[in-house]
């Protein structure tokens, strides 16, 4: 009998387990969202009452959303009011403080007008986004910036060839041509010690070579990278030297007269460019089996991580100096960017191995049983995956990084918050209404440049994500 049943199910074609999970379907509107907080934190305890005490919970919780609402929905409309609707807005060819006077002042807005003065932003606009640099010169920091943003366009659009190459080139030509740009090059460094340790790194990135294959035995076999990395650490940074002695033709522009925006984005991008492999490296280094490597590397971290930014600029700007031999002393700018760049590369050593502890075990064992070298199972198999798990943390720690540019204000460096500062003091544009005007510029600003972001963080893990569903 039993096999008769059996022989019929088969006949009739209808599978009777199923082979597929079925579609996920949305959460209740109660258990997601605002209101799903609402009711599972603040009117949970109405849950053990009747109905009655079930609906009055559900009137609280609708009424509380109606309030948020309209709450946030007077905030936005009272910006945009501020800053649109009733602000003033002014050709640009004819800009008078008395735009934004009032009636009582001797203008022509009514009393009690209190609105955004954009003309204001208009007068100042170049100062806001170059400080002090030259007018007639100009054209070299947007000729920077304009390759940058095609350099960077050409990299994260995938559909276009030859993407890595372009990338490397953004990472060492690049600087190079910002460097030379921005400053006019011609440091007037003599070539006399430039060539000698150009040569002094080939040779030592020749023993890496050698180490590498054997010759030199075990011990330093093990050691090659760290050797080659050093060799190139010296030629590059010679190779700099070389281009600073060479006199392209620009007018040198010292570093005191730069500012605004420009300030904001040398301090962030150079941050970021340099606090992600670094901190890749003090990551690895931390995890790594070698003992004086680790604890290097843990030493290193934990002192960045336990020192406010504010005390590392102002001990690099400020206290630095007095530690130096007579006649030593580098740019404000330059010792600046140093502090950011060691600080942050601390955060972003955490957060990467953050990365690296959610690794299985069996990732690591799988590239040994592939005869891979370390840094050859880090660069193709554990590295891509740690990077992709982060990716969250990484833009987070960006964000931070691009936002704490604020605070080298402290040492006298006028970056786009402190030009705003510097902008505000300025009697000539004395209205009620120009201190906010300003602030909301700037936190337009930085919003835009925040936001953009994030929303390429989250494309990248949706990205990643269908990846490895696939």
């Amino acid at each position: 009998m039993a096999d008769h049943k059996h022989s019929a199910n088969q006949n009739s074609g209808h599978a009777f387990v199923r082979t597929e999970d079925a579609p996920l379907l949305p959460p209740p509107p109660t258990e997601a969202g605002i209101t799903g907080w609402l009711w599972q934190n603040i009117f949970a305890s109405m849950a053990d009452f009747s109905s009655a005490g079930a609906s009055l919970r559900s009137a609280c919780v609708a009424a509380l959303t109606v309030f948020l609402l309209y709450f946030g929905f007077a905030q936005i409309y009272t910006l945009l009011d501020f800053g649109v609707f009733s602000a003033v807005w002014s050709d640009p060819d004819e800009l008078k403080r008395e735009a934004c006077w009032t009636v009582d002042q001797g203008g022509g807005l009514p009393s009690g007008w209190h609105a955004a003065c954009w003309p204001f932003i208009y007068a100042k606009h170049k100062f806001i986004m170059y400080g002090a640099y030259p007018s007639e010169e100009l054209w070299r920091v947007n000729l920077t910036v304009l390759l940058g943003i095609a350099g960077l366009a050409y990299v994260l659009i995938e559909r276009l060839p030859r993407r890595r190459e372009v990338g490397a080139m953004m990472l060492t030509l690049y600087p190079l041509l910002c460097f030379i740009l921005l400053t006019g090059g011609n440091l007037a460094i003599p070539f006399g010690s430039i060539g000698l340790w150009l040569i002094i790194g080939l040779a030592v990135i020749s023993l890496g070579r050698l180490a590498k294959r054997g010759f030199l035995g075990a011990t330093l076999s093990e050691f090659h990278a760290l050797i080659g990395l050093t060799g190139w650490a010296f030629v590059i940074y010679n190779a700099v030297r070389g281009l600073g002695a060479v006199d392209f033709g620009l007018e040198p522009i010292d570093t005191r007269d730069w500012g605004g925006l420009l300030i904001t984005l040398v301090v962030a991008v150079t941050g970021i460019v340099v606090s992600l492999p670094l901190g890749i490296i003090l990551a690895l280094g931390r995890r790594s089996e070698m003992p004086a490597a680790r604890l290097i590397c843990t030493v290193f971290i934990e002192f960045w991580r336990g020192v406010p930014l504010i005390t590392v600029l102002f001990m690099a700007s400020v206290m630095l100096p007095l530690f130096l031999p007579e006649g030593v002393n580098f740019d404000n700018l330059l010792r600046a960017l140093i502090g950011v760049m060691l600080f942050s590369a601390a955060y972003m050593a955490e957060v990467i191995r953050g990365g690296l502890q959610a690794i299985d075990k069996g990732q690591y064992e799988g590239a040994q049983a592939m005869g891979l070298s370390y840094w050859q199972s880090m660069r193709l198999i554990i590295l891509p995956q740690a990077l992709t798990h982060v990716i969250p943390g990484i833009v987070n720690t960006f964000i931070g990084l691009f936002k704490d540019t604020t605070l080298v204000s402290i040492v006298g460096i006028f970056d786009l918050l402190g030009a705003g500062q510097s902008a505000i003091a300025d009697a000539a544009w004395s209205t009620p209404v120009q201190a906010t005007t300003m602030y909301l510029y700037i936190a337009i600003i930085f919003f835009v440049f925040c936001f953009g972001m994030s929303r390429y963080s989250i494309y990248m893990e949706n990205k990643l994500s269908k990846s490895r569903q696939h």
